[in-house]
C-alpha cells in the first residue's frame, strides 16, 4: 500500500493523480496506522509550516512519520512536506518535526518571492532516483522558504534563485524535494517512478 498523507493542507489531488498515472493505487489517509503499514509514504503540502505541523500533531501522525523515516522505510516529502522535516523555520519562528537537522530560511528579498515557475536542479550525487533524468533538468517550484540541512552529505540537488539552495535531499530511503514532481511533467513523473523502483515497488 502506498500512503499519501492527508492533513488538510496539501495538494492531494495532483499528487494522487500523478501516482495513479504510474499505475499505482495510492491510499489518501490521515491514519497513523495506515502510514505505519504502508510500503511507501508520500507527504505533500502547501501552506505554512507551523500550521502543517500542528495539524499533523492533532492527527497523531508525527510519531508515525518519525518512525517510518527512522526505520528507513521509503518516504517522499514534497515542498512543505520537505520543509517540515527539519528542526525549525523562519516562517513565524515555528518548530518543525526535527527528523532532519537544519533550519528553513526565507528566500532573499533580492528576488521575487514566492519563487514560482520552472528552474533547474543540479544533481550533486549519483543515485538511482536520477535514472534517466539529465543533470540540470527543469522542475516546477512554488515556495518562499528553503531548508538548509546541517548534514551536507544528504544534499542531492541544488537550485539557484537569489541564493544557491538545497532543492532535494536523499538520506537512505528518504527522498524530499522543494519542487513539485507531480507538476513537473514527464521529468517529474520519472522521478516519482524512480522513487517507487528504489522502494522495490513496480506498477
Amino acid at each position: 500500500m502506498i500512503a499519501i498523507i492527508d492533513y488538510g493542507a496539501s495538494n492531494l489531488l495532483s499528487v494522487t493523480n500523478a501516482v495513479a498515472s504510474l499505475g499505482f493505487k495510492p491510499k489518501v489517509t490521515s491514519s497513523a496506522e495506515d502510514v505505519l503499514k504502508a510500503r511507501a509514504v508520500l507527504l505533500p503540502g502547501v501552506g505554512a509550516a507551523g500550521d502543517a505541523v500542528r495539524k499533523l500533531r492533532d492527527l497523531n501522525l508525527v510519531n508515525a512519520i518519525t518512525e517510518v523515516i527512522n526505520r528507513d522505510r521509503p518516504f517522499f516529502g514534497i515542498c512543505l512536506g520537505y520543509q517540515v522535516l527539519f528542526a525549525s523555520t523562519e516562517e513565524n519562528n515555528a518548530k518543525c518535526l526535527g527528523v532532519l537537522s537544519g533550519t528553513v530560511l526565507r528566500l532573499p528579498d533580492t528576488v521575487k518571492v514566492p519563487h514560482i515557475g520552472w528552474n533547474q536542479v543540479r544533481q550533486r550525487v549519483k543515485h538511482p532516483i536520477f535514472d534517466g533524468i539529465p543533470d540540470s533538468s527543469d522542475f516546477y517550484f512554488v515556495h518562499s522558504y528553503y531548508p538548509v540541512p546541517t548534514d551536507h552529505s544528504i544534499v542531492a540537488g541544488e537550485t539557484e534563485y537569489g541564493v544557491t539552495f538545497t532543492s532535494m535531499i536523499v538520506k537512505g530511503n528518504l527522498i524530499a524535494t522543494q519542487f513539485h514532481p507531480e507538476k513537473s511533467g514527464d521529468t517529474g513523473l520519472k522521478l516519482l517512478r524512480n522513487f517507487f523502483r528504489v522502494a522495490g515497488l513496480e506498477s
